[in-house]
This record gives C-alpha cells, sequence and structure tokens, in this order.
C-alpha cells in the first residue's frame, strides 16, 4: 500500500468515526428528548444509560440513573420499578432504604417481573424492610419460580428442604433444586441437589449423581462444592478414591478462604508424596487460569 493510499483511508476513517458520533449526538439527543416530554420507554432507557455508562457516551451517573427510572416508574413502567428498587436495595444515587426498595419491587413483582418477585422474597426472607415473612417469601418465591427463575426455584427448594414456611418436603425439595440445577448457572441449587442424593433425601443415596451434581457447582467456583468435592476423593464414594484430585478441590476452596477445606488439605498433604502435592498444586492451577474449564 502506497503512501496515498494510506493517508486517503486514514481520513475515510477519520470521516466515518465523525458521522458516527454525530449521529449517536443526535440519537442521544432525541432519547433525551422525548424523555422530558414524558415518554416511559425513552426515561427508562436514558436511565439505564446513566445506570451503566456504556452507551451514547453517556458517563455513568447513579443520582441521573434513579431520576430517570423514578420518572419512568411512576408511569408504571415494570422495568424501571425493578431497577429503581436495586437502586434503593444497594444505596446507589440514593440513601439505602430497604423500606422504598420493598415499595418498588412490590409494584414490578404484581407486574409479573420475576426478579422482583425473586429479589421482593429475599427481602421476605430476611426481614429487609418488612417483618420477615416466610409465608410472603414463599409465595413471590412461588410466582418467579413457575416463570423459570433459577434463583427462586432454587430458594423454594431450600424452603422445602429446611421447612421454612412450609412444612418440609424432601420431594418438593428436590423438585425445584432439580429445576434449577438444570439451568447452569445456579450452583447452590447443583450443590444442594449434591447433598440430598448423598444423604439419600427426597431419592435413593446415590454418590455418582452427587459428584455430579458437586462437579458442576464446584466448576462455577462454588467453595462449598469443592470442599465436599474433595472430601468425597479421599473417601472414595461414587468415585475411585485420589488423594491428588482431593487436594485440588480443597486447594481451590482454600484459595477462596475456606479454613475446613486449608486444615483438610494441610493434613491429608503429610500423606502424600512431594511429587503428587505438586501435581495436586499444577493442576490447580491450570484449572483457575482455564476458568474451570481443565480441572
Amino acid at each position: 500500500m502506497n503512501r496515498l493510499q494510506t493517508i486517503c483511508r486514514s481520513i475515510v476513517a477519520v470521516l466515518l468515526m465523525t458521522t458516527a458520533l454525530a449521529t449517536v449526538a443526535t440519537d442521544l439527543a432525541t432519547l433525551q428528548k422525548k424523555a422530558q416530554a414524558g415518554d416511559a420507554d425513552a426515561q427508562y432507557n436514558l436511565g439505564n444509560m446513566y445506570e451503566s455508562g456504556r452507551s451514547m457516551g453517556v458517563a455513568q451517573d447513579y443520582k441521573q440513573a434513579v431520576k430517570w427510572f423514578q420518572k419512568a416508574a411512576v408511569q408504571g413502567h415494570v422495568f424501571a420499578q425493578y431497577d429503581l428498587g436495586v437502586m434503593y436495595h444497594k444505596g446507589e444515587g440514593v440513601a439505602q432504604d430497604y423500606k422504598q426498595a420493598v415499595k418498588w419491587y412490590q409494584k414490578a413483582a404484581v407486574q409479573g417481573h420475576a426478579q422482583a418477585q425473586t429479589n421482593l422474597g429475599l427481602m421476605y426472607g430476611e426481614g429487609l424492610g418488612v417483618a420477615k415473612d416466610y409465608q410472603q417469601a414463599f409465595k413471590w418465591w412461588q410466582k418467579a419460580a413457575v416463570q423459570g427463575h433459577a434463583q427462586a426455584q432454587s430458594n423454594l427448594g431450600a424452603m422445602y428442604d429446611n421447612g421454612d414456611g412450609v412444612p418440609q418436603d424432601y420431594t418438593q425439595a428436590i423438585k425445584w433444586y432439580q429445576k434449577a440445577a438444570v439451568q447452569g448457572d445456579a450452583a447452590a441449587a447443583q450443590y444442594n441437589l449434591g447433598v440430598m442424593y448423598s444423604n439419600g433425601e427426597g431419592v435413593a443415596q446415590d454418590y455418582p449423581q452427587a459428584v455430579k451434581w458437586y462437579k458442576k457447582a464446584a466448576t462455577q467456583g462454588y467453595a462449598k462444592a469443592q470442599l465436599i468435592l474433595g472430601t468425597i476423593y479421599v473417601l472414595g464414594k461414587g468415585v475411585p478414591q485420589d488423594f491428588v484430585t482431593a487436594y485440588l478441590w480443597w486447594n481451590l476452596a482454600a484459595a477462596q478462604g475456606d479454613e475446613n477445606a486449608a486444615n483438610m488439605r494441610d493434613v491429608f498433604k503429610k500423606d502424600m508424596t512431594a511429587k503428587q502435592v505438586a501435581e495436586a498444586q499444577r493442576r490447580s492451577r491450570k484449572c483457575l487460569e482455564s476458568n474451570y474449564k481443565n480441572c
């Protein structure tokens, strides 16, 4: 490519960038105009832009996000109501206020917003902004769970598992843990499902199935699952006994601050050869470097 061609390409690139920036500015101005005129969707979108700070060159500004979410929320915009609840819940752009969070989660929840229902259940389950009420927590988690919301399904499973707000029912616990677990991004449900199979609660005791679910949780970085998986490999339940793999999982859990895992690793290290320890540490590094894909 000669010098003239290079210069021409640079000029074209600058012109394209200038055009793109002008288009963005025009789009932003149009959105702001619609928002100021009372368009709820525009108000919500503008709030979302300020909340994320990742589009149209708008800098992140939680106070502005709250302002626009509020304007859309009072018009009944369900997503704005939910996001406003989150802002109050976290104290972003406003003083943290659990009662206000509950208020806006409630408004979105009655419109069928599954995450708002899940968060509202959490507020009732933990007594944040409202009196602790397991029956209300169950009500809202159930509404979200039947919509396929994994976190709500997992929470519902835990309520049946522990008998919180409902009679203890391991069969129902298994049912809801399973629904959440198969969605993949539900490490707590996968871990709890592993526990149910380990203990034979609601299902026949089945260590290979327990290992399957513990591994799914462990490879998402869930320290509890990593701890128990290490123990299972030492005991050889559902898997061949393997001190190197046990050390691997304990080492990963210990790296997350799990003291029990660190203690187990250090105790059993005394019965391992230097070669075994080195191999376990190598595999631990490889596992982390691959984001748990090669463990």
